[in-house]
């Protein structure tokens, strides 16, 4: 067995009602609107009835919502190369499957809701440019430095190490901004599906890029660099502790 394989995931309840899995489910959203599913004004229906109503295959969107469920723990250490895997499957691929799904979400909240007064003016804008800095950053890593670390490093990677150290600089001072533009991701009293659908994903992927950000700032980078040179050096944001 793969030492830093996911844990297994669990098949929904077809009776719980579609709204509550698109709250309760970042990436749920995605599916219910590519199958035409009414998950904000008609979330108060079941899966089973919605799926009904479709004609669509029930067992077929259960597997597929239950896909989109991730494991919360970090796994145990491997081999570079192996934890570099796991880096790339499940954050790389999650973080460019999570921010479409956001952005259009935040422009739809933005532009639905935008005479109340807890409306996050400008999300969309900020979780863009987040899209574009992160497809950079992981394509550099993925193109660069990961395939250096995983034939055993060599002692040109300490200075691509301190640019991506850098970066998840940046990408935690986003996250702060997102939080300043959200209440900390809590959406207001009467908020719809979407908009608590939204905060939810933003809390996932929140979650995500600091559980990403320590994978690599502190279990695989410091395999690759002078013991002087480690050390996060990051914002509170990164999820370390900068000691």
């Amino acid at each position: 067995m793969n030492a830093i394989a996911d844990a297994a995931v669990t098949a929904f309840d077809p009776s719980q009602a579609i709204g509550q899995i698109a709250v309760e489910l970042p990436g749920a959203t995605a599916v219910f609107r590519r199958l035409k599913l009414d998950f904000c004004c008609g979330g108060q229906i079941s899966l089973r009835q919605a799926t009904a109503d479709k004609g669509l295959d029930l067992q077929a969107v259960v597997q597929e919502l239950s896909a989109l469920q991730r494991p919360d723990t970090l796994p145990e250490t491997g081999t570079p190369a192996e934890l570099i895997g796991h880096i790339v499957s499940r954050y790389h691929e999650v973080h460019r499957q999570q921010l479409p799904e956001l952005i259009r979400m935040a422009r739809r909240v933005e532009a639905v809701h935008r005479g109340n007064p807890h409306v996050p003016a400008g999300l969309a804008d900020v979780l863009e440019e987040m899209e574009q800095e992160l497809l950079s950053h992981m394509h550099k890593e993925e193109a660069i430095l990961f395939p250096m670390l995983a034939r055993g490093g060599n002692d040109f990677v300490v200075q691509p190490i301190g640019v991506m150290r850098s970066e998840h600089n940046e990408h935690g001072e986003a996250l702060e901004h997102i939080a300043r533009l959200t209440t900390d991701m809590v959406p207001p009293p009467g908020a719809c599906n979407t908009w608590r659908a939204l905060y939810a994903g933003l809390a996932q992927l929140a979650d995500d890029l600091v559980n990403h950000i320590h994978l690599e700032n502190n279990v695989l980078f410091p395999q690759f660099e002078p013991a002087a040179a480690q050390g996060c050096g990051s914002t509170s944001a990164c999820g370390c502790s900068g000691s």
